[in-house]
């Protein structure tokens, strides 16, 4: 990966992720699918000015749907969890 924007795609937002945010220093990103913990926490740092003290790392399958006859499935995705090290916080 060579640019910090094609690493880190979106913030997750949703309900789940806003209240671990709230009660955490924990922020969620949709990630590239190729990307590792190394170079998610360097475009993290570059882009938002941070510290990352961890990062947990999913991949989010893709599931099957259906729109009247035709099926077909959502795109896999990679999705990363970050936590801030101590006085860092990321303006969403």
């Amino acid at each position: 990966m060579e640019k910090k924007f094609d690493i880190i795609k979106a913030p997750i937002i949703t309900e789940k992720s806003q209240l671990i945010s709230a009660n955490d220093r924990k922020y969620v990103f949709k990630v590239d699918v190729n990307a590792n913990k190394v170079e998610i926490k360097q475009a993290v740092e570059k882009i938002f000015k941070v510290k990352v003290e961890k990062i947990n790392v999913i991949n989010v399958k893709p599931k099957s749907k259906r729109v009247g006859k035709y099926s077909g499935m959502t795109n896999k995705y990679k999705k990363a969890i970050i936590t801030l090290a101590l006085n860092n916080k990321i303006e969403l």
